[in-house]
């Protein structure tokens, strides 16, 4: 029952809630799309307008809205105990159970698991974890972290100097020293200028180049997206994370994989990684390990360096903490999520709504706006652009895809854009029905643009 008008919410709402990503002057007169409830892959707004979540609002909600078992777990462990720490000496059922599970389900090389509440919080973890290993093993001027450009790990000052998209940088620099970005394997706006067949090689050249250039012994870490996401949906060509594999190998850098999105089912297995047969040292996770019911996040470390944290004598302990860490009601809720997602198949079925998506979107490559259709599992994107032969962009102020988005939101369906990347990621229980409508409503919606 809701107990205000809907004129005084956006009110209430302009007066006193600073969005993410805020800019007052951009929203509409009418306020803020209200949502108030969801069953599946369909959430409702004030009004009582239905739309199909596109983006699985954040690129989370992988078991859909709506699941009563994850409420009904969050409360019974509530009424337990809803907080136990978990610093030195302490712990609790639900952090130790969910850690095992985590290990189990990821990567063959991984061990130990250390929670945080979200993905910049994990990938701050993983940054300070590659630093600390390398002083453990006598490496101490092992400190540059290398990410890609058009990569998204998150707007916390670590995790903001490792995203390659720019526009998070200029209000809040200098950024952070000791963070590069490489070229990433954005085939179809090749840095390098190479042709897609040689994608794989000449990207990975760019990351052990730039090791070169700055020096071995300085370089902690790389970090990637398996699939890039909010920097345009970018799927890496097969051999890409192979070589990047043994390029980190051949110069002792480490691999942080962060699936913060691509984890848990996202793109038809339960770490992306899987697609191409590698292993990470350090995984970061969030979003899909909740579906976003709670927030928690953390970070799957390997064997060698699980052990090098435990073998620290007392007065050298790894100084790194949050008061949530292991949140007794958060990893509970992330124990039913797994089953959830275990027991009703939704990997293997995001790999089939995947593959209709995917089918479905190039059908609209006959569209003289629509450049590129990409994606992996349930994480796909369209490109649209001015000119298909030279791919010449719109340009910037005619928000081609803003009022596309604007468009399929009038007709029912939330997507996301970056610029005219068109990015869609619906929660895992996606219908066959609801896929083929994400695809209809979009063509319809470039068409209603073009005019």
């Amino acid at each position: 029952m809701i107990d205000v008008s809907v004129e005084e919410l956006v009110a209430l709402d302009q007066a006193h809630l600073i969005h993410p990503l805020h800019s007052a002057s951009a929203h509409l007169a009418s306020g803020p799309l209200v949502l108030v409830s969801g069953q599946g892959a369909v959430v409702r707004d004030i009004h009582g307008r239905e739309y199909i979540d596109g983006l699985s609002q954040l690129w989370n909600v992988n078991v859909g809205h709506g699941r009563r078992e994850l409420a009904e777990v969050a409360a019974e462990q509530m009424s337990q105990i809803a907080f136990a720490s978990n610093y030195s000496g302490q712990a609790n059922i639900p952090a130790i159970r969910l850690a095992r599970k985590l290990v189990e389900i990821s990567y063959p090389n991984m061990q130990a698991v250390f929670f945080a509440s979200g993905g910049a919080e994990s990938n701050e973890s993983a940054f300070k974890l590659a630093r600390s290993y390398w002083k453990m093993q006598g490496y101490p001027e092992k400190l540059k972290i290398i990410s890609r450009r058009w990569a998204y790990h998150g707007v916390t000052i670590g995790a903001m100097s490792a995203t390659g998209m720019s526009a998070y940088w200029p209000q809040f620099e200098p950024r952070a020293p000791g963070f590069l970005q490489v070229a990433p394997p954005y085939c179809y706006r090749c840095e390098l200028g190479k042709t897609p067949g040689h994608c794989p090689i000449d990207t990975a050249e760019d990351l052990e180049q730039t090791i070169l250039r700055e020096g071995p012994d300085t370089v902690a870490a790389f970090i990637a997206e398996p699939v890039q996401g909010a920097g345009g949906v970018i799927p890496p060509p097969d051999g890409y994370f192979t070589r990047v594999r043994e390029v980190c190998d051949r110069h002792r850098v480490l691999f942080i994989a962060d699936e913060v999105i691509t984890g848990f089912g996202r793109t038809g297995k339960m770490f992306a990684l899987d697609h191409w047969n590698v292993r990470p040292d350090i995984v970061s996770f969030a979003k899909g390990v909740t579906s976003a019911y709670i927030p928690l996040g953390g970070i799957i470390i390997s064997k060698p360096i699980a052990e090098a944290l435990r073998a620290l004598p007392p007065e050298q302990a790894w100084m790194h903490a949050y008061t949530y860490s292991g949140h007794a009601v958060a990893c509970a809720v992330g124990l039913k999520n797994v089953e959830i997602i275990e027991k009703e198949g939704l990997v293997q079925h995001a790999a089939e709504m995947g593959d209709r998506l995917i089918k479905g979107l190039r059908t609209l490559e006959s569209l003289p706006e629509v450049g590129d259709v990409r994606g992996l599992g349930l994480m796909c994107a369209v490109e649209l652009v001015a000119d298909k032969k030279t791919r010449e962009a719109f340009p910037a102020a005619s928000k081609v895809g803003a009022k596309v988005l604007a468009a399929g939101r009038e007709r029912g369906i939330l997507y996301r854009n970056r610029g005219d990347v068109i990015e869609m990621a619906p929660p895992l229980v996606v219908t066959t029905e609801q896929i083929d409508r994400i695809v209809n409503v979009l063509g319809e919606s470039i068409r209603v643009v073009r005019g």
